[in-house]
């Protein structure tokens, strides 16, 4: 895990610096991580996770998770559960407390009322596309709505019998009454609260009425004394009305609100409402996947929070908007897990060996070791015996060029055993080859004085006696091209797509392999254990079975192809 006080410096640490050394918030440093529960946390998130929570541990402040349950046409308990999972897996905790945006209601509720006392709010009954079109364009002003002019007493009253349940969704709002002519769109009234008749996850039939996240989390950081708010690039243009309404509601406590660029990586899908898409029209089998994005499949799949950490980390935090390339997250998977997985070997894809002089009964044990850098990690035993598996593409009887592979004629050393020669194959009916018919040369078992003879290739193997079938599945990404289809991590609109998304589905992302055999020790895997299968990939036990997903493939094997 990478450590907050030795990890790399980004401007938004710059920033607190500053602010530290003027002596701001009487020295505190208080982030918030604002989740809204309507799906699970993916891989942008990790950098919010990170930006918010890494920034309290490096200035040794504090954190809290509040979730952003405003909307609760899709939010449920269960997104809630599954958010402080995967923030505990990375390695993170929320040591400022636990919250609910939910919580405030009732702060919200009378903060909105003090505001129409004020004159600084007004009930609108525009319809939303009428509202549209008073609000303007760029170029153009808006213009102010009909009812905003009301007084104070019949807006109160009006918003009173909002809570109380007399109108129906859509026919009446709460505005701000800001500017109309603001260049900034978001300064033009805007709305704080909407009518919606729906129970809520966490405060039932209580309310009809929900604040507006612009309104809410402004009001909840000020109240929670936070110091800086963290959040992704969009709403910079935002910030003023954030800054209005702590103003408005005269707090004492005024956050800064700072904004970077969010995560957006090559082939990936990075959107709840998309990835919530995936889900519900069955083109994967849940938020976690493997397939997916998500933390919790990213889990599943193999990956570690050390890595994803050191990914985000080398991603760096920024104030433009960029794409990463997924080889940069696979490279710090494959350099984790090469630390720490144990070596196999595992043939996907099996073809079967005899060695014609070998007896058939002799059974000769081999000692291979768990990890070639980490001799505490162990070893353990490998049997060689007269039939084997190797894999199909291990062996071409035609190969062109340089191939020091398994060839007619040719030779190759097995992994830690023998050096054996192809002296025939045996072919079906279709004309695939089913079986090599091979000799081994007794004297050059690894580790033995004759084991001094070179040969240009090593295969790696399994003893087809005792070896354990398994099905593996095989990862691609989930597009077909590189354009990023992303979204903020804590929501907002998505960027404009060239095409629909569901078209760009990569219909080979995921290939199931059955009979694929690996050494016997790996029967004592349990779920989650991860390897590195020799010569083939990453791989980690799964849940559904005796089944390995690969976790990432190897940038580099222990022989050359």
């Amino acid at each position: 895990m990478t450590d907050a006080k030795a990890a790399r410096a980004n401007f938004i640490w710059d920033i607190i610096d500053e602010d530290l050394k003027a002596g701001k918030n009487d020295g505190r440093v208080h982030t918030r991580l604002p989740p809204e529960p309507n799906g699970w946390l993916h891989i942008g998130h990790a950098k919010n996770i990170y930006v918010n929570a890494g920034t309290a541990e490096h200035f040794g402040g504090l954190c809290n998770l509040r979730f952003d349950d405003t909307n609760p046409a899709k939010e449920d308990q269960e997104f809630v559960d599954a958010i402080m999972a995967d923030i505990r897996w990375l390695g993170y905790d929320w040591n400022g407390g636990l919250f609910f945006g939910s919580s405030y209601f009732d702060k919200c509720y009378e903060l909105a009322e003090k505001l129409i006392q004020d004159g600084k709010a007004y009930v609108c009954d525009l319809p939303q596309e009428e509202m549209r079109a008073y609000r303007g364009t760029l170029t153009r002003p808006g213009q102010n709505s009909p009812y905003r002019d009301r007084s104070a007493e019949e807006n109160l009253d009006l918003f009173r019998r909002m809570r109380a349940g007399e109108f129906e969704n859509g026919s009446r709002v709460l505005r701000a009454k800001i500017d109309m002519a603001s260049p900034n769109i978001n300064m033009r009234d805007p709305t704080l609260y909407r009518i919606l008749h729906m129970p809520h996850h966490q405060t039932g039939d209580k309310w009809c009425i929900y604040p507006m996240y612009d309104f809410a989390h402004p009001i909840q950081d000020a109240i929670e004394g936070i110091t800086h708010s963290m959040c992704s690039l969009e709403y910079e243009d935002h910030r003023p009305l954030y800054d209005w309404v702590v103003e408005a509601c005269a707090f004492a406590n005024h956050p800064r609100q700072i904004e970077y660029a969010r995560l957006n990586l090559t082939n990936t899908l990075l959107s709840k409402r998309f990835l919530r898409r995936l889900v519900e029209e069955g083109h994967v089998r849940g938020w976690d996947d493997p397939r997916m994005p998500t933390l919790a499949a990213m889990r599943r799949r193999g990956y570690t929070p050390e890595a994803i950490r050191d990914f985000i980390e080398r991603a760096g935090v920024a104030k433009a908007d960029s794409v990463v390339d997924m080889a940069l997250l696979e490279h710090c998977v494959r350099g984790h897990l090469g630390e720490i997985a144990p070596r196999a070997m595992a043939v996907l894809r099996p073809l079967k060996v005899t060695l014609t002089n070998w007896p058939e009964e002799k059974r000769d044990p081999l000692t291979a070791e768990n990890h070639p850098n980490h001799p505490e990690m162990g070893t353990h035993e490998v049997v060689f015996g007269r039939t084997l598996y190797i894999e199909q593409e291990d062996f071409m009887e035609n190969p062109s060029g340089k191939f020091f592979r398994l060839k007619p004629g040719g030779e190759v050393r097995l992994k830690g055993a023998y050096i054996i020669r192809c002296d025939d194959f045996v072919k079906d009916e279709s004309g695939k080859v089913t079986e090599l018919l091979c000799t081994v040369d007794t004297a050059s078992r690894s580790g033995s004085q004759g084991a001094g003879r070179k040969v240009k290739g090593t295969l790696h193997w399994v003893n087809a006696e005792d070896a354990v079938p398994f099905e593996a599945r095989v990862y691609e990404p989930m597009l077909l091209d590189d354009e990023a289809v992303a979204e903020d991590a804590e929501g907002g609109e998505p960027m404009p797509d060239k095409k629909d998304f569901i078209a760009r589905l990569n219909p080979n992302s995921m290939e199931i392999l059955t009979g694929c055999m690996a050494e016997p020790w790996l029967k004592e895997a349990k779920d989650g254990d991860k390897f590195q299968f020799l010569r083939v990939g990453y791989f980690c036990k799964d849940r559904d079975g005796f089944v390995f997903d690969r976790t990432v493939g190897l940038k580099d094997s222990f022989t050359k192809k």
